[in-house]
């Protein structure tokens, strides 16, 4: 008995054959043992087909990185190397992996797959965006999309009329060229996260232009796909299947998203969402898609709009997410496209087909690059950035193989302009990626044009200071620092405050200003306690400190990105950034976060100006806030020599001046070794900072020559606990005084004495700020002859007599 097969008939070798119904005891195999053999069993058999397209892809894709290819070149790659096209060309081959039986259980498995995945896409997109993505947005979008649409399709009418083609090909082309002009923010979200620019400028307004198009695009397909049934005669059941359609949305919107948000309140705060939850609503999903199917849709429209829907974010949005990630990514998705790569036969093409829809795709291609170009040029990009951007609306991707494969179960494509269509998905792609990579390189955006750090600011400059927060354990210590780095009429301090937050269950970052007067809900205590806090430290510092908030909401991985922009946007002097340990009360390691120091080391080789990463000690001590009392905060500071202590050395003098705050300076030399000349810059700072403390005394400044390493450490444990704060540099140059030390450092980020001071061995309760001086390009900028130290009041250079002169008094 032969069933109706999926689409016509399948070609194996040179052969053409039916899908044959299997038995019901042709499912699971007993075993070669009982002289069966697995692969005439439908689950062995979809077993083996999943494991070796998957192991095949993973080994394109290592071979396809060094050339700047896209991970989904090398899945569809691998779908067709199993396919008619390759090895399901010979007989034997076809029969024994991808024989007829199995054909139909692989695409319900990759259709079931991308159910899921489109449940997750709708999930991860911020709907607002779609329907609010900024003027910019929208005019480079439409501009893309619309132009795209009219010269594409003008010009396969015009080779249709004057060009001789296969009459298949004639009747499908217009409708291929219009498929050029899509703009899928999926594949444009895929392709920026792959290549770890979602986060730029760029990546941004590629996105939020996509978001709206795929507003038009879907309900352009919804409407296609129902005037199908139009061109079919049936005229009543396509205005059914519209009405249909919207009432399902309507559905959706209204009465499922209104549970979801009840399910939402119901989640206690910092608790797991429960597993009836998870059940329900992935039950609903294969409903949805069901619904979908039933009214005439296509199925991607149900599990789309129910994604849509679902509350983004944690707790719900972002625990469905994590719970389908890996599967969806790992396995379901991959499928798919390994599936259009199945189903693909270059065997059937001509060349004259070939040259015809190749000059559409790359005529295509040509004008959404110049059209949005254009418009860019009209807003004010620059040329090589609006280049990039028409190139990353280019992307092709996973939504064109949903309307080819739509397309071709219609028997709207044949099995040529189907090969053709997913071919022109590769070519479009191979060719994209590189050249993005080799025009775009975000990195360099974050360099400066000129300094940026506490040292050489100018005199009675404002202090513009950024500082990274990711939990409220970390804010009074954090208050604390910011409040001792004195804030006055004639020098104030602007605070950028970033609340870092993981992207979990979005797929777009988002970037989210907070107004100074808003109103913070309660519903987000992190946020509203965090704001609180700062609120209450601007406001005690009422005419010489500000504060601006903002919450970064990104994948950890990309997240410096963010964080290097918003210091260059606003001219931050440094970037304090938090330790990714944090202390339990007994003085032992509560938790560590890999991904917080990976963040960490890109804020170091990228940030636009100095950067200090803050160890935060304060649980272990249980200090008092210096803003609600009268304690004294203790500082020191350890100075060896070289441009990072220098700007340990500045940021510290600030602090100097603060009536609660008491700073010693303990600089260590070593023994035997008089060269002012090697030591005359750092001479010459401390002299400066040193004059402009006479008489203060909260100020004091020590030396200690010690012999090496061992005598430096030594040194160090006999200031373990008489301190709140030690400042320190991060790097210093190769001296004999630091041998031996590095030998036992785990932290390269701290340094050799910021990871000494950050141990758990060194038994210590106080905080710790290690300090970076800017670089650029990774490299230190070379220092001026003289030193412009922003805390100064005076102007001369001094000799060192002054400094051993110096009224202060001790602290320790």
């Amino acid at each position: 008995m032969v069933a109706r097969p999926f689409h016509d008939t399948i070609l194996i070798g040179r052969r053409y054959y039916g899908i044959v119904c299997q038995n019901k005891g042709s499912i699971i195999s007993k075993g070669i043992w009982l002289n069966q053999n697995p692969l005439e069993y439908a689950t062995p058999l979809l077993l083996l087909q999943l494991s070796m397209i998957s192991i095949t892809s993973k080994l394109i894709d290592l071979c396809l990185k060094p050339l700047g290819q896209s991970t989904i070149v090398s899945q569809i790659i691998g779908g067709i190397i199993f396919g008619p096209s390759v090895l399901s060309h010979d007989y034997l081959m076809g029969r024994g992996m991808f024989p007829p039986r199995g054909a139909m259980i692989f695409h319900t498995f990759a259709t079931f797959g991308l159910v899921f995945f489109l449940f997750t896409v709708g999930l991860k997109t911020d709907s607002k965006m779609m329907v609010r993505p900024g003027r910019k947005a929208i005019t480079i979008g439409i501009t893309a999309m619309f132009s795209t649409f009219v010269l594409t399709a003008s010009l396969s009418l015009i080779l249709k009329k004057y060009i001789s083609m296969d009459a298949s090909l004639a009747k499908v082309l217009p409708l291929l060229a219009a498929s050029q002009s899509l703009t899928p923010f999926l594949n444009i979200a895929c392709l920026l996260d792959e290549l770890k620019i979602l986060n730029t400028d760029l990546g941004r307004l590629a996105i939020s232009s996509a978001m709206f198009c795929d507003v038009l695009g879907i309900s352009m397909t919804i409407l296609s796909f129902s005037l199908l049934q139009t061109t079919r005669g049936h005229t009543l059941t396509a205005v059914l299947s519209i009405l249909s359609s919207a009432a399902l949305v309507v559905f959706i919107v209204y009465v499922i998203r209104p549970i979801l948000l009840n399910i939402v309140k119901r989640i206690p705060a910092g608790k797991p969402v429960g597993e009836m939850y998870v059940v329900f609503i992935l039950m609903s999903v294969l409903v949805a898609t069901l619904f979908s199917e039933t009214i005439g849709q296509h199925f991607v429209l149900g599990p789309l709009a129910l994604g849509l829907v679902v509350p983004a974010g944690p707790p719900l949005g972002a625990a469905l997410a994590s719970k389908l990630d890996t599967l969806v990514s790992g396995l379901l998705y991959p499928t798919y496209l390994t599936d259009s790569g199945l189903k693909t036969n270059i065997f059937r093409i001509n060349l004259q087909s070939l040259w015809i829809v190749g000059f559409i795709v790359l005529f295509a291609s040509l004008v959404k690059i110049g059209a949005v170009m254009l418009i860019a040029h009209y807003n004010k990009i620059h040329f090589r950035e609006a280049l990039v951007l028409g190139l990353m609306l280019n992307a092709r991707g996973v939504c064109e193989l949903i309307v080819y494969n739509l397309w071709r179960g219609s028997e709207i494509l044949t099995q040529q302009e189907f090969t053709l269509a997913v071919l022109s998905v590769i070519a479009v792609t191979a060719i994209i990626t590189p050249l993005i990579k080799a025009l775009y390189d975000p990195s360099k955006q974050h360099i400066p044009i000129q300094r940026r750090t506490i040292q050489h600011a100018k005199r009675e400059a404002e202090l513009r200071i950024l500082v990274c927060i990711h939990n409220q354990d970390n804010v009074p210590s954090i208050i604390n620092l910011l409040e001792a780095s004195n804030a006055t009429e004639k020098s104030p301090i602007a605070v950028i405050a970033v609340l870092l937050v993981e992207l979990v269950g979005r797929t777009t970052p988002i970037l989210i200003p907070h107004q100074p007067q808003q109103t913070l809900e309660k519903s987000d205590p992190k946020s509203y306690h965090i704001i609180n806090a700062l609120q209450h430290y601007e406001f005690y510092n009422e005419g010489c400190a500000t504060v601006q908030s903002l919450s970064c909401i990104s994948r950890y991985n990309r997240m410096h990105d963010d964080i290097c922009r918003v210091a260059l946007d606003e001219n931050a002097n440094i970037v304090i950034i938090t330790f990714h340990k944090n202390w339990a009360i007994d003085g032992t390691i509560d938790s560590v976060n890999r991904s917080i120091r990976a963040m960490n080391l890109n804020v170091l080789n990228r940030a636009p100006c100095s950067v200090g990463i803050f160890i935060d000690r304060g649980v272990l001590r249980g200090s008092l806030s210096i803003i609600s009392s009268q304690s004294i905060y203790n500082v020191l500071v350890i100075y060896i020599g070289g441009a990072d202590d220098g700007e340990a050395l500045s940021y510290s003098a600030r602090m100097a001046k603060h009536e609660n705050v008491t700073v010693t300076v303990m600089r260590f030399l070593l023994f035997g070794s008089d060269s002012a000349r090697e030591r005359k810059l750092d001479n010459d700072l401390i002299d400066e900072v040193c004059y402009a403390n006479i008489g203060n005394k909260g100020f004091l400044y020590r030396e200690e020559v010690v012999r090496d390493g061992v005598g430096l450490a030594s040194s160090i444990t006999g200031f373990e606990n008489g301190y709140d704060l030690f400042i320190v540099g991060r790097s210093h140059q190769e001296s004999p005084i630091l041998s031996g030390l590095d030998a036992w450092s785990e932290c390269t980020e701290l340094g050799v004495i910021g990871d000494m001071l950050a141990s758990t061995d060194f038994g210590s309760t106080s905080s710790v700020l290690v300090v970076q001086q800017q670089r650029c390009g990774g490299k230190l900028i070379n220092h001026p002859t003289k030193q412009v130290v922003g805390v100064n009041d005076i102007d001369p250079l001094l000799n060192s007599k002054r400094r051993h002169g110096s009224s202060a008094r001790s602290t320790g």
